[in-house]
């Protein structure tokens, strides 16, 4: 089966930035992944949590619900630490995800851009940036060779996109996006992405601003080709699994 792993940084960016792309593909035999690297115990927007731990564990159940809405079987959040990506140690967080993506497979990879995608979060540059390096020190033996002496093997994922967007948000500063390169058509999962972001409901007061984004840039997620496995020439795409081989010789 074929295999798609998304990696972000916080519990609702799985749905605000991949939502209708995650269903999309899992209603078309996909087995789909998602990986979050922190539990988004540092948001502002806290719901009725009264600490850090309390935040945690409601983000997380927040993050299995939209898994729910977008079929996602596979999702898991880890323990780095939200809002300090880039001061938590890189070596470590690329080791954690270069095991996943050995273990998992993923024939395409899905991320943020370096630049932290239309909010300029540092936490969607750091993310983008050790998925980056996931993807491409998966596939060689001397990258972490501890894991292939546990029995790993070494992965080459084929494609590795970066999440972008078809504007900015007025009133920020201003953001260097990735021209997008893929254009998937999420009409009949837009809605549905949607609701994936509102089940996090501690984040509801970012609610209504996100929608209102999201209608007025269109029923469609756009995507940055950034890697590939084998040389090829660039070209727009409308599906994130053209020319991809489903084994790999």
């Amino acid at each position: 089966m074929l295999r798609l792993l998304v990696v972000t940084a916080h519990p609702d960016d799985e749905a605000g930035g991949f939502g209708g792309t995650l269903l999309l593909y899992r209603r078309r035999g996909i087995e789909t992944y998602v990986i979050c690297l922190t539990p988004g115990q540092a948001a502002r927007n806290r719901g009725t949590a009264r600490s850090d731990d309390e935040l945690s564990a409601i983000r997380r159940h927040e993050f299995a619900e939209a898994c729910r809405l977008l079929e996602v079987p596979h999702g898991e959040v880890l323990d780095f630490a939200d809002g300090k990506l880039d001061r938590t140690d890189f070596y470590g967080m690329a080791e954690k995800l270069t095991r996943r993506v050995r273990e998992i497979k993923p024939h395409v990879m899905l991320t943020f851009g370096p630049e932290g995608s239309i909010t300029s979060h540092p936490d969607h540059s750091m993310v983008s940036l050790v998925a980056t390096t996931a993807f491409h020190w998966s596939g060689r033996t001397n990258r972490f060779p501890d894991q292939l002496n546990e029995g790993l093997q070494p992965w080459i994922a084929q494609k590795l996109y970066y999440a972008t967007s078809p504007g900015v948000l007025p009133d920020r500063e201003q953001v260097s996006l990735s021209p997008w390169t893929a254009e998937i058509d999420i009409t009949e999962h837009f809605e549905t992405k949607l609701a994936a972001f509102k089940t996090h409901t501690s984040q509801n007061p970012l609610y209504e601003r996100f929608a209102g984004n999201m209608r007025r840039f269109g029923p469609r997620e756009l995507f940055h080709l950034a890697a590939v496995s084998e040389p090829r020439e660039i070209k727009r795409e409308t599906d994130l699994f053209a020319g991809v081989k489903e084994e790999i010789s």
